[in-house]
């Protein structure tokens, strides 16, 4: 039996869950006038991502709890399909500088997440 798969269904779940759960949160927080609750779960789950690359990096993470958490629970919580379908809604709706300046931010901001996440774990490990 494969347990890899096993794991990454497990952190899937785990995943999707959440980002369902900060998605309404934040919307509530914040309102719906830009998909922020889809912002914040990507930039959110890059920076987890790059934290356990920065580990992964410094030999930290076993590959069974790399499939777990990376390809599992960051795969799942991050969502480049709702944030591509949200950007055309936008300009769809007229609103052609938020879709870009949505894009722009979201893009961004995960890259650079992604980065001080990569950095802080190799820091700190």
């Amino acid at each position: 039996m494969n347990w890899d798969v096993w794991l990454v269904g497990l952190g899937g779940g785990a995943g999707a869950a959440l980002r369902y759960l900060v998605d309404r949160a934040v919307s509530r927080a914040v309102g719906t006038g830009l998909p922020w609750g889809t912002f914040t779960v990507n930039v959110a789950g890059t920076l987890l991502l790059g934290l356990l690359v920065g580990a992964a990096g410094a030999a930290a993470l076993p590959p069974r709890l790399w499939a777990l958490l990376s390809v599992g629970l960051c795969g799942a919580l991050t969502t480049y399909s709702t944030f591509s379908h949200e950007v055309l809604s936008l300009a769809r709706e007229g609103r052609v500088p938020a879709a870009a300046g949505y894009a722009a931010l979201t893009g961004g901001c995960a890259l650079a997440a992604l980065a001080a996440g990569a950095w802080a774990a190799g820091a700190l490990l």
